[in-house]
């Protein structure tokens, strides 16, 4: 008998595998142990920001004479919503932003101090935002945030569900709820809980609206989406995919479309109703938003503005032939699944803002590339890298927390709230290396976008 020469085996490789052996192991096997390890870990993140980054944001405030007031990003649209709904003022206007300022900050803002936040928290939202925070007007904003807070983790968790549901990933009940653990206890979502951040409330609506997709309550999923369109900067990629493919097979589809269309035109009406001529203030209040934070897309951050055109344009000439190309998929599918996620992930890499909280709309994404993993895994050595890169870049800023909050039983609280930022490190990659290992998987989808047009229509069905 012959005895095949095999290739000797790298002890990294002999580590990895051990490494992934584990992981399974623990995860799947044991999925007490990992609602146990998440329960740690959630645990470890929340004390991090209670306990050390809040903290040290209040000294170092102190320490430069910076303001500090509610801090709630939801503070500008409440009271907004309640001087326009109550006291007919503008919400847009210039007094109306000088009195945000004197409850967000403690005080209005001076110009002349240089110590002071450039962020003017202006009412930089559609004017219909009002509507979803009218029953909010007459009361305190203490109890408002608390109960928003609140709102948003359970839709949070509602989210994790819906996006099971869209994607079909068979889970059993213990796993799903670790997921929802860590997804909760995600410095985004804890960032967006934190600062009562509708992103939040954006992410749960896009969730829902997915779900109804899967369910065929394709009108309904069309009237969310216009709903969704209160951050319109992180829908607008996903309503145009949606709509094509909306469009493409119109005679099957074409109630999402007219959803979408019967909500933006109720939205845009009620809007104008309540205060005429808000389209062109809403655009400066906008145009005014990027002047003052100077926010950029993280691929700005990352490279510099013209490569970061570049970029922005190859990726998004990408995602428009993949998208077109599987224009015809089910909803079901695996094509349509990828667009969706992949028009979400790429919207974190191009929106003009870098904010941790927004991060909430990888879940698409991150769960489509678990349920592919081993696929992924396999196909080639870039792949098995960018999967060990998103697995310590996603897990860093738990276990990062988990050490400072060891630390923090031995050290004094002074020493350890100078490595805040340490959790934070990886937050600006994640979306780049989410969406990396999401482009192997496109090419799947394009080939099966490809296999699907020369089926005939009643096998697209």
């Amino acid at each position: 008998m012959k005895i095949r020469n095999r290739k000797p085996i790298s002890s990294a490789q002999v580590v990895t595998w051990r490494g992934r052996k584990l992981l399974d192991r623990l995860l799947w096997r044991k999925p007490q142990a990992a609602l146990l390890l998440s329960l740690v870990m959630a645990s470890s993140v929340w004390f991090y920001v209670q306990r050390i980054l809040i903290p040290y944001q209040i000294a170092d405030a102190a320490a430069h004479g910076r303001p500090r007031g509610v801090l709630s990003d939801l503070y500008p649209r409440w009271l907004g919503t309640r001087e326009l709904l109550l006291h007919h003022r503008d919400p847009y206007s210039p007094e109306v932003t000088h009195d945000i300022q004197i409850g967000y900050y403690g005080r209005a803002l001076d110009p002349n101090r240089s110590d002071d936040p450039k962020d003017e928290q202006r009412f930089a939202y559609p004017v219909y935002v009002a509507f979803f925070l009218a029953p909010t007007a007459n009361l305190k904003f203490e109890d408002v945030r608390i109960a928003v807070a609140c709102t948003l983790g359970i839709l949070t968790a509602l989210s994790v569900l819906c996006w099971v549901h869209f994607l079909r990933w068979p889970l059993s009940r213990t796993m799903l709820t670790v997921i929802i653990v860590l997804t909760i206890s995600s410095f985004a979502v804890v960032q967006g809980i934190k600062l009562q951040q509708l992103s939040l409330l954006v992410a749960g609506i896009i969730a829902a609206a997915a779900a109804l997709l899967a369910t065929g309550q394709l009108f309904a999923a069309g009237f969310l989406l216009a709903v969704a369109t209160i951050k319109p900067q992180l829908v607008l990629l996903l309503v145009t995919w949606l709509l094509l493919w909306s469009v493409s097979r119109c005679h099957e589809r074409r109630t999402l479309f007219w959803g979408f269309a019967l909500g933006m035109l109720l939205l845009v009406g009620a809007g104008e109703y309540v205060l005429p001529g808000w389209i062109g203030r809403f655009v400066n209040a906008v145009a005014a938003y990027r002047r003052y934070t100077e926010n950029r897309s993280p691929l700005e951050v990352m490279t510099t503005p013209r490569v970061a055109t570049l970029l922005t344009i190859m990726v998004l000439a990408a995602t428009i032939a993949v998208g077109w190309r599987c224009r015809h998929s089910a909803v079901h599918s695996f094509p349509f699944q990828l667009v969706t996620a992949f028009t979400l992930t790429l919207t974190l890499l191009i929106a003009p803002t870098n904010a941790p909280y927004n991060q909430i709309l990888l879940l698409p994404g991150v769960f489509l590339i678990c349920s592919a993993w081993n696929q992924l895994w396999k196909k080639s050595i870039w792949s098995r890298a960018f999967c060990i890169l998103m697995v310590v870049l996603v897990s860093w800023p738990w276990l990062s927390s988990f050490f400072l909050m060891l630390a923090s039983i031995f050290l004094p609280p002074s020493t350890v709230q100078k490595a805040w930022a340490v959790p934070l490190w990886t937050s600006i990659a994640v979306p780049l290396v989410v969406l990396g290992l999401l482009a192997p998987l496109a090419s799947e989808a394009w080939r099966r976008g490809m296999r699907q047009e020369a089926e005939p229509p009643s096998a697209l069905a």
